[in-house]
This record gives structure tokens, C-alpha cells and sequence, in this order.
């Protein structure tokens, strides 16, 4: 069975891309293999025309949707993992510690990672993933288990990223959040992409008023 079949895409640089399909449609697999867990069978991925191997982890950080963590280290320590692996100049505290502040879990940088919660290790993650500041962000239903404040502060935390350059792909299922966030869409159905614009393009093209309308009806 073919997960994802002859599927291209680009995206530039400040620029937020939505991923979207109904279940099954190889969005999550397109990340994996992006983010260099999956091979892919055929084709290649590059970044600034240099195709990427095994050292990508540098440039391209994946937040998948179940967020995993260290269980044995504090919330903080986590921050200073990412800081000392990614070899972070000497302001990195005082941007992790604004963004677990952002984030609502700035009272829990001591408590360790097995204590956590769903959503206190997704925030966790987050806080990490953007303090590593890869070039390039791919998240994977990154609202899932996220409070309204968090919600918030990481639609707030991409905008500003998109505004430093950074390029972000988001795959999520809530078509609302696309509307206000993202600037171009990539509908997946059955691993093949159906469309790939912006969503004005989209509404036009289909005379419809409504992503949610839209999305129901190509991918019946």
C-alpha cells in the first residue's frame, strides 16, 4: 500500500503552510519523512536546493501529535538540553524562560517530565522546539491538548516566527485556526495532493465562501 504517491510542494521561507486531508491521508507520513523518521521509497527533500540527509535534525525540528519528553528531567532541563545541544548563545535563558511564561508553565520548570500532563508536555515541547530555532517547523495537530492561553500564545509564536523568516508547516484538522493563521494550503486525499494555493484561490475556484465547505466537498 502506497502511504504518499507522487506528491510535490514547496514552501518559502516566512511562510506558514497548512496541511490538510481527511484521516489517512498521509499528512502525518509526509512529516515523518520530511523530518528524516521515515524514508521515503522515492524522490528527495531539499532545503535552499541541497538535498538533506541524516544531519537534518538541525534544520528541521517535527512536534508530532502525541508529545514525547524526557521523563526523568525537569521541565527547565529540557531547556538546557536544547540550549547546550544546539550550542545556544548566552540569551537562551532568559527566551526559554519567556517562553514556558508565555506558554503557562513557568510554575512547573521543575517538576519532571513523567508528572506532566498531555498538555503540559505539549507546552514542553513547544517551548524546546522554538528555542532550538530550526529554519524550518513542522507541526502536527499542534492545538491538541492545548488550553485556550496556550492556544493562544502559539498562534501569537508562529506569526512572530513567520515574521523572522522561519519556515512552518502546519497540519491540523481544525480548519478555523487555518483560516486566520496560514497563508497557502495543501489538501491531501488517499496520499495524493488535490489542491495546493492560497485559500482565496481555493474559495474561488470552488465559489464557495467557506473552507469547511470546500474541504467537505473535494475530499468526499
Amino acid at each position: 500500500m502506497v502511504a504518499v504517491d507522487q506528491l510535490f510542494f514547496e514552501v518559502k521561507p516566512g511562510e506558514i503552510l497548512a496541511l490538510l486531508g481527511p484521516n489517512g491521508a498521509g499528512k502525518t507520513t509526509s512529516l515523518l519523512c520530511l523530518a528524516g523518521l521515515l524514508r521515503p521509497d522515492a524522490g528527495r527533500i531539499e532545503l535552499d536546493g541541497q538535498i538533506l540527509g541524516p544531519q537534518r535534525g538541525s534544520s528541521i525540528a517535527l512536534i508530532p501529535e502525541t508529545p514525547e519528553v524526557y521523563d526523568m528531567l525537569t521541565v527547565w532541563e529540557h531547556m538546557v538540553f536544547v540550549a547546550r545541544s544546539c550550542r545556544l548563545d548566552g540569551g537562551w535563558p532568559d527566551q526559554a524562560a519567556a517562553l514556558l511564561e508565555r506558554l503557562g508553565i513557568a510554575d512547573q520548570r521543575d517538576t519532571i517530565g513523567e508528572a506532566l500532563s498531555k498538555g503540559m508536555r505539549q507546552k514542553t515541547l513547544l517551548a524546546s522546539t522554538v528555542l532550538a530555532g530550526t529554519p524550518v517547523l513542522l507541526l502536527d495537530e499542534p492545538m491538541i491538548g492545548l488550553d485556550p492561553r496556550g492556544q493562544r500564545e502559539l498562534t501569537e509564536i508562529l506569526r512572530e516566527l513567520r515574521a523572522e523568516g522561519r519556515t512552518i508547516v502546519v497540519s491540523t484538522h481544525l480548519l478555523q485556526y487555518i483560516e486566520d493563521l496560514c497563508d497557502r494550503l495543501l489538501i491531501l486525499k488517499q496520499g495524493r495532493s488535490i489542491f495546493s494555493g492560497p485559500l482565496a484561490e481555493l474559495l474561488q475556484e470552488r465559489e464557495r465562501g467557506s473552507l469547511e465547505d470546500v474541504f467537505l466537498e473535494i475530499t468526499r
